[in-house]
């Protein structure tokens, strides 16, 4: 045992306590001893572990994107009592007392990202164009449209890259969309958290990220519609509503 890396104790522990079958598993900080690749590396074993055993598991950790990430409730505790048990989300965008407040931090609104998930109402519908469609057809409808770009699509809706305007406008006669699309590196599943479509826009210098169903294209989520869902997450925490439920003026529809 003791030729065993601390990522390794740490995974043999767990299996230890797995093996006996407990109704309830108990975790006390089980991720602390080690270093921060390994730890998210557990973290995503851990999560892929609880998603097969379906166990309740009571894991204490100081550390709240530990808690965030990990967990389907939280129980902040303090001051001798339980100051807020909630989703991490409510947790994060609707702190219960001060206390809780200044232990999530003042960048709790970043680490709502983490726990929000792209839904389709949040995206823009950007310009199309189809990979098989003459370049000159598109070029003549995006001018319409007033687009500069537009995303390329398939027969079946599937994403095949973006092309723009000018590229379109100096094609030949006999060339295809498909021929000048460019790759979309910038993309995201739907359900993602928006912490990860934020990521993928600062990792390819991208204004807005394609969000897609399988290979399905559904939209773009752009910065301000980001926002956007990132305040009617919190508003629907803070009422007790569904996020649909929730209406306010927006940047985005100025």
């Amino acid at each position: 045992p003791e030729q065993l890396s601390g990522g390794q104790r740490q995974r043999v522990g767990v299996a230890r306590a797995l093996a006996a079958d407990p109704p309830v598993l108990l975790m006390d900080e089980p991720f602390g001893a080690v270093d921060p690749v390994v730890r998210e590396q557990l973290q995503d074993e851990f999560l892929r572990m609880q998603a097969a055993v379906r166990k309740t598991v009571l894991l204490v950790t100081h550390d709240i994107e530990e808690a965030v990430r990990l967990g389907d409730r939280i129980a902040v505790y303090g001051q001798g009592r339980i100051e807020q048990f909630d989703t991490p989300g409510a947790v994060l965008g609707t702190p219960a007392t001060p206390y809780v407040a200044e232990f999530v931090g003042a960048d709790r609104g970043l680490k709502r990202l983490s726990v929000t998930e792209i839904e389709p109402d949040d995206l823009d519908q950007p310009a199309v164009a189809r990979a098989g469609e003459p370049a000159r057809d598109a070029a003549a409808r995006l001018r319409d449209e007033d687009a500069r770009w537009a995303v390329v699509l398939d027969a079946d809706g599937d994403l095949h890259g973006w092309v723009g305007i000018d590229e379109v406008s100096l094609a030949g006669e006999d060339e295809l969309v498909g021929d000048l699309a460019h790759r979309m590196n910038a993309w995201v599943p739907v359900g993602a958290p928006l912490k990860q479509a934020f990521g993928v826009m600062l990792q390819h210098d991208a204004g807005w990220v394609a969000v897609l169903d399988g290979a399905r294209f559904l939209g773009v989520l752009t910065p301000a519609k980001l926002h956007e869902a990132l305040r009617r997450s919190v508003d629907a925490d803070a009422r007790g509503v569904a996020r649909d439920e929730v209406s306010f003026d927006s940047v985005a529809d100025a």
